[in-house]
């Protein structure tokens, strides 16, 4: 099966997301994108993985509902899995394959039984794996506000590979009637970590664990992510951060005292085929 290049973003990556074209109600200012290096310490030419840190600030036009936050959280955790390696296609694409579509069945046909066999087992934990933690995420989001998430590539939770931070916490409240359209929302965060080119510098990655972390209210009564009282957001490795904000003023930073972090129970691990 031959895998679309993940080193070049494209729209497969983020399934029914029109990446270039929108209406004129959606369009917007061009999204400044910033770029910091990290300078704790000199580069080490043996190190596998860049030691940029990309900041990508998007704003959107008016609130969004808290089910778009959990949206939004979902598409970035399957995208970066699939633009490092992670996945051999996109999620969806995913799913569709290895439901005994025509093409995996002539797969099964070309290839030793026992590759196929051992390739299925893989594809089908990654996929229920990876299904358990999104719809866990759905109901943490239904909870709590959720101000930040965390997507640990490679290492450990204090000292990863690589880190992506989705930040929520700029984001106003939401009245429902007047949340901005979740799809347009995204396709403003795709094309933004396209201009941002956040993921070409970086070399081709071997397979990794991901663990998802997301902060939540201390008292919110979540009883699959486990919480971390004393987790500090790492300081090493390659970070990208998306921050979210809608131009009008944010929850103030006093709110988020009681918010502490919850780690998923589940380490993703991906598949190659």
């Amino acid at each position: 099966m031959a895998a679309p290049e993940p080193g070049v973003l494209s729209s497969a990556a983020v399934p029914d997301l029109e990446w270039y074209e929108e209406s004129e109600e959606t369009r917007v200012p061009q999204i400044e994108l910033l770029e910091t290096t990290t300078a704790q310490e000199p580069p080490n030419p043996s190190e596998s993985f860049c030691r940029r840190d990309c900041l990508v600030p998007v704003v959107f036009p008016g609130p969004v509902s808290q089910e778009g936050c959990c949206q939004f959280t979902c598409e970035l955790l399957k995208h970066v899995m699939y633009q490092r390696q992670q996945l051999p296609l996109p999620y969806e694409q995913l799913k569709h394959f290895y439901r005994k579509s025509p093409q995996a069945e002539d797969m099964v046909k070309r290839k030793p039984w026992a590759t196929t066999e051992a390739s299925s087992r893989k594809c089908q934990q990654t996929l229920a794996e990876l299904e358990s933690v999104l719809s866990h995420l759905e109901v943490l989001f239904a909870r709590t506000l959720v101000p930040r998430v965390l997507i640990l590539l490679g290492g450990s939770v204090v000292s990863p590979k690589e880190f992506y931070e989705l930040d929520l916490s700029r984001l106003a409240p939401n009245s429902v009637d007047q949340s901005v359209s979740t799809a347009a929302c995204l396709r403003r965060i795709f094309r933004a970590i396209f201009m941002a080119d956040a993921f070409s510098e970086l070399q081709a990655p071997p397979l990794m664990g991901t663990i998802v972390m997301a902060q939540g209210h201390r008292d919110c009564g979540e009883d699959w992510f486990r919480p971390r009282l004393n987790y500090r957001v790492p300081i090493r490795g390659h970070k990208l951060t998306v921050t979210l904000s809608c131009g009008r003023p944010s929850i103030p930073v006093t709110a988020w005292e009681d918010y502490v972090w919850f780690q998923a129970p589940v380490t993703l691990k991906g598949f190659h085929e």
